[in-house]
């Protein structure tokens, strides 16, 4: 069984070697993921509001509420687009310098990894089919959203390896070597609290300096998860390596 303190102490080392790089890649993926929204309404009390805004949409005109219902769907639909088309790929790709980092391979080249003609779709529709999956279970319940998130976790990391694997053997096999450890990867999740904390004091920026770490840490646990799936039979090595030549076809596409 893993430990969190082996997996942070193999990516110290890691990052001893090359950390501005992986402070480069780790803040390319904080701008990425800067892009999400997110829509909070306060708790109300209806019996004295209701009517005020009864009465103030009323007043509005239809073809303003057409107007605005309009470039909201359009909003969706451009931050929509964003995210599977280019942040969740940059997602993968970032995955990859991570992984190989953690065999002390050093190349940003791989923030590009995924736009590459025989791995993009496959790249496109398996993180598609994750985030539509993880929208399912958040419609169910938070708790149970929070658990696909860590189920689905190394979905990225898995398509690293192999892009063409197939979008959902990539989502099972995530599953498949998640289970047991999803408490465990909590815990992990936890021992980064006091780090970002000290990052807050320091006005927010320290954060940065912090996801290297988290970063490099993940990567840790992806490769032990990843030779837990191998030894147990659940996977072979060749399934999490992909072609040798990126020009060959997809395999085992769905």
């Amino acid at each position: 069984m893993w430990t969190i303190k082996e997996l942070k102490t193999n990516a110290k080392a890691v990052l001893k070697q090359n950390y501005w790089q992986a402070f480069l890649v780790s803040l390319v993926l904080a701008l990425v993921n800067g892009f999400n929204f997110s829509w909070q309404s306060g708790s109300h009390d209806s019996s004295a509001s209701s009517q005020p805004w009864s009465d103030w949409c009323s007043s509005i005109p239809t073809y303003f509420i057409a107007l605005f219902a309009t470039a909201a769907i359009l909003i969706f639909l451009v931050v929509l687009a964003y995210r599977v088309l280019l942040a969740n790929p940059l997602q993968v790709g970032i995955s990859k310098y991570f992984v190989e980092e953690q065999k002390f391979s050093f190349d940003l080249n791989h923030l590009g990894y995924s736009f590459n003609k025989t791995r993009y779709m496959d790249i496109v529709k398996a993180m598609l089919w994750r985030l539509f999956l993880n929208f399912l279970w958040f419609l169910l319940l938070i708790i149970p959203g929070i658990v696909a998130l860590y189920a689905y976790r190394m979905v990225p990391y898995i398509l690293a390896d192999n892009p063409n694997i197939g979008y959902k053997r990539a989502v099972q096999l995530s599953v498949q070597m998640t289970r047991g450890h999803k408490f465990h990867i909590f815990g992990m999740d936890l021992s980064f609290i006091g780090w970002l904390l000290l990052g807050l004091i320091a006005f927010g920026v320290g954060i940065l300096f912090v996801l290297p770490y988290i970063n490099a840490t993940n990567a840790e646990l992806y490769a032990v998860l990843k030779q837990n799936a191998i030894t147990s039979g659940m996977v072979n090595s060749d399934e999490l390596t992909g072609p040798s030549n990126p020009d060959l076809p997809p395999v085992n596409s769905l």
